[in-house]
């Protein structure tokens, strides 16, 4: 039997409010696609997750989820590779670019390469003997006694290779897996490698250990070793059931055996008996398994490319790990329709598609529930009702219910067009531009221009901005001008344009065209060109992907790497991952909604959300307002009373949400007269922390933070 759990807070507002209050960094959100789990460790009746959206405490008794992510907490980057638990309540978590944080339940530490031993912030495993954390990273072996570093690697010490990939401890004894080197026995003095030509390891890059008494089990890129202390004996596709040659995890049950493999599931062996454990044959929900952790003789966890999964032996029950419903961690467009949010994305593995946002529902529209053509959405246009969706295979209209695609088959596109860029004419025209030419359809007709019939210098349009009745193309072959008559070329030839001709966007900002370009930030007023580059700006990288102009003017400028800047003509600010809550440096794309959030792709990291003024309690106002909803006593220690009225009747909910956005209580949930009332909250089932009070009566919602103290 299998059983999926999809514990999405419907009220995402809520998750917002929560996530900033006292957060790493106010006033932003992360929404993340936790999907790909690679890092699983087991505290009494909490499960601690590592995703590639951030770190998940989950209640296995409930399935209850708190999230952790760059933007709500000290968690330094969102690709979450290793956990480790350290005594009763410190959780050491290993990252991919930000490298270790220490959590104790309330404060985060980090340690990098910029304040400690570290010697790199790419962190693939760790492991914990006695007060001493062994880090494993892409540039060497750490331990860290709490005080002091030291660092292993192949010029000081016995390690093969600096590509440090697992360890297991045995006693005094850490076994050390390599990328390319093989694996080394470390007991604290001496060295002992152990590789292809010296051991019958079937390769030298190990990707996991295990240790079942006195057998290493490993697990390599080209099979799975039997390590007896002086040979190996190897388990691979051509001699035995193993699905698949690369072993990514290994978890000991007596003496029983399961194996995570690279698309091929988990294989359980009992030393005689294979049995193998796909999508195809039980409730495994991705056959690319990363992580395993068995608990007694029954339950195992599986972390997996798809979420996590939970096998009793007989029942199958799947958790997603997200706190969103963003299709991919990969967001390649975003576009804003009132308070309604278009993501498109790329499918990493899978998922991807279109997602849309009204701040409390998601839905998911891709190839399988939707005409769709493609789960790769390149771009999205809005006119009115309609959505205009951009893909790798075609173009697709979205009326709300009806698809049409739009290919070879019925339009003059281009064959297997790549849509690059989307933009509408005040007439209704949509003008397409794809990696084989600029297409313009008005409803009726296709008009296509290319370099052998237009003015067009490069085929390849990756940017346009329509400025009345004038387009402004971007191309590989420089910024094109075009009325509808006469085409004019701007490149690299032409004095103002930076040496790189490839325009990446574009934004019009009444007379002026701001240019977003491979060597730098242009701005062009007609006449006069003005280059804001890295050495001359405050711009923090010359490579401009996105662009966004608010309501005061101000530019927001996503870069390749150095995360947003903000330039209100004067003035620059940078946004980057070290100062706010942005998940990763590459910035896709920006979009600003109607209360002035800025809305962010960073490459890798699904979106995160940015309001300068901060995240504010949720009230919205009607005709008859209601009186403000209050608490008798905020801080509260054993209860308090919380007041509302209500001028007219109404169905009335009023309900406790936890930090994590998990309803605690309802305390009304019914049809209630126009009046006043007060409600008695009892702390006796909460544990001491921050807690939200929701009021919501017919079209009217309102928020308050309440602060339970013991």
């Amino acid at each position: 039997m299998k059983k999926y759990i999809k514990l999405l807070f419907a009220a995402f507002v809520f998750t917002a409010i929560a996530s900033n209050c006292f957060a790493q960094s106010p006033g932003w959100v992360n929404y993340t696609n936790g999907e790909y789990v690679q890092a699983i460790a087991s505290e009494g009746n909490k499960l601690w997750i590592g995703t590639n959206g951030g770190v998940v405490c989950m209640d296995k008794t409930t399935g209850g989820m708190e999230f952790y992510n760059h933007a709500n907490s000290g968690l330094p980057d969102n690709q979450v590779t290793s956990i480790a638990i350290e005594g009763t309540n410190v959780k050491w978590i290993g990252t991919c670019r930000g490298g270790v944080a220490k959590f104790d339940g309330t404060n985060w530490t980090v340690y990098d390469t910029s304040n400690s031993g570290l010697p790199s912030n790419d962190v693939n495993a760790l492991g914990i003997e006695g007060s001493n954390i062994w880090t494993c990273t892409g540039n060497g072996l750490a331990k860290f006694d709490g005080t002091n570093w030291i660092v292993y690697d192949t010029s000081n010490s016995g390690l093969p290779n600096n590509g440090v990939n697992s360890i297991a401890i045995e006693d005094s004894t850490k076994w050390i897996g390599t990328y390319g080197g093989g694996f080394a026995k470390f007991d604290g003095t001496n060295w002992t490698l152990y590789n292809w030509s010296n051991s019958g390891l079937p390769s030298d890059y190990v990707l996991s250990i295990a240790i079942d008494s006195s057998i290493k089990w490993i697990g390599t890129d080209d099979g799975l070793a039997k390590f007896d202390g002086i040979n190996c004996t190897v388990y691979d596709t051509s001699n035995s059931d193993l699905p698949n040659n690369l072993i990514y995890s290994i978890a000991i049950e007596g003496s029983t055996k399961w194996i995570g493999t690279y698309r091929g599931g988990v294989a359980k062996f009992d030393g005689t008996n294979w049995t193998v454990y796909d999508t195809s044959n039980s409730g495994l929900p991705y056959n690319y398994v990363t992580s395993i952790v068995v608990e007694g003789t029954n339950t195992k966890w599986f972390g997996t490319h798809n979420g996590l999964a939970k096998f009793d032996g007989i029942n199958w029950i799947v958790y997603d790990m997200s706190n969103s419903g963003v299709p991919s961690e990969y967001v390649t467009s975003i576009a804003i329709e009132k308070n309604t949010k278009w993501i498109g994305s790329y499918p990493y593995y899978y998922g991807g598609g279109l997602a849309k946002f009204d701040g409390i529902n998601w839905t998911i529209y891709n190839t399988s529930n939707s005409g769709l053509p493609n789960n790769y959405v390149t771009s999205i246009a809005i006119e009115g009702n309609i959505k205009w969706i951009g893909t790798y295979i075609g173009l697709a209209k979205f009326d709300g219910t009806n698809w049409t695609v739009y290919d070879t088959s019925n339009s003059s596109l281009p064959p297997y067009t790549d849509v690059l860029s989307i933009a509408i004419e005040g007439t209704g025209a949509k003008w397409i531009g794809t990696d084989d030419g600029l297409v313009k359809f008005d409803d009726i007709n296709w008009t296509v221009y290319n370099k052998s019939n237009s003015g067009l210098p490069d085929n390849g349009v990756s940017a346009i901005a329509i400025e009345g009745s004038t387009k402004w193309i971007g191309t590989g072959g420089g910024l094109v001008k075009f009325d509808g008559t006469n085409w004019t070329v701007y490149d690299t030839s032409y004095f103002g344009l930076p040496i790189i001709n490839y325009i990446s966007v574009l934004a019009i900002e009444e007379s002026n065209i701001w240019i977003g370009t491979g060597g730098g930030l242009v701005k062009f007023d007609g006449t006069n060109w003005t280059i804001y580059n890295e050495n001359n700006s405050g711009l923090p990288d010359n490579h401009v992907l996105s662009i966004a102009i608010d309501g005061t003017g101000a530019k927001w400028i996503g870069t390749y790497g150095g995360g947003l800047a903000k330039f209100d003509d004067i003035n620059w600010t940078v946004y980057n991952k070290s100062n706010s809550g942005l998940q990763t440096n590459i910035i896709f794309s920006i979009a600003i909604d109607g209360t002035g959030a800025k809305w962010i792709a960073p490459w890798g990291g699904g979106i995160a959300s940015y309001k300068e003024t901060g995240i504010e309690e949720e009230q919205q106002n009607i005709k008859n307002p209601l009186t403000t909803l209050r608490a008798s006593q905020n801080p509260f220690i054993k209860s308090t009373v919380i007041s509302y009225s209500i001028p007219a009747k109404s169905k009335v909910s009023l309900e406790i949400y936890d930090i994590s956005g998990r309803c605690m209580k309802t305390l009304v949930d019914g049809e209630k007269e126009a009046g006043s009332y007060n409600i008695n909250l009892s702390a006796k089932a909460l544990k001491a922390g921050i807690y939200f009070v929701r009021l919501t009566a017919g079209n009217y919602k309102e928020t308050k933070k309440l602060i339970l103290m013991r």
